[in-house]
């Protein structure tokens, strides 16, 4: 289990910012506005407020690098789908995110946060196969989960899978940011992620 030793917010990327060029490998973290990333990120980082979660969705507009343990990025992506903006927000909101996914040379995965209450709508699903087309694997993180009762997690997954027209060995990870269910799931994917590049720097 990842234990938190120190977290730093590195780099804010904004529309016209150059992404950085990191040595350590990334894992991004994707979803509509108000979906919960703040909070989940938050919980992830054993921290209170250290993203800042608010009630006015899209407020995430830049791309946030988060150095955790000196081992790993979270990378916090713009929220998208969020109706009060204008067009231009929006699109510029949508390059931002194409532009990390096709340059970023160290990103190791991709989470795409959906809310378990909810079918994912055409953002969600056009987000889950653009990542599929960049040639990653959409971890899918059904936020939310102590809103439901527990009996309905399991129907909620499997309407979600089919919605999403997701493979069979797609994952989805039922997460509460409050009952920290599904923390540990994370947790465990992201040191998959440190084994996987320590691995490869030792093969190079």
């Amino acid at each position: 289990m990842m234990v938190i030793r120190s977290v730093e917010l590195e780099t804010v990327a904004g529309v016209t910012s150059a992404l950085p060029k990191n040595q350590l490998p990334e894992v991004a973290f994707a979803g509509r506005s108000n979906v919960g990333k703040s909070s989940l990120i938050n919980a992830l980082m054993n921290r209170k407020s250290y993203a800042r979660t608010s009630s006015q969705p899209g407020k995430t507009q830049t791309i946030n690098y988060y150095r955790i343990n000196d081992q790993i990025y979270c990378v916090d992506l713009p929220g998208y789908g969020f109706a009060r903006v204008s067009r231009e927000e929006k699109e510029a909101w949508g390059k931002m995110i194409e532009k990390y996914l096709v340059t970023s040379e160290q990103l190791a995965a991709v989470f795409l946060l959906l809310d378990i209450r909810h079918r994912p709508n055409a953002n969600d699903k056009q987000m889950f196969d653009w990542i599929q087309y960049m040639g990653y694997q959409a971890i899918v993180i059904a936020t939310k989960a102590d809103k439901i009762k527990r009996s309905q997690i399991p129907g909620q997954l499997r309407q979600m899978k089919e919605e999403l027209k997701a493979d069979e060995d797609t994952i989805i990870i039922p997460f509460s940011a409050l009952t920290k269910q599904g923390r540990e799931d994370i947790w465990d994917l992201m040191d998959q992620v440190i084994e996987n590049a320590a691995g490869n720097e030792e093969a190079e």
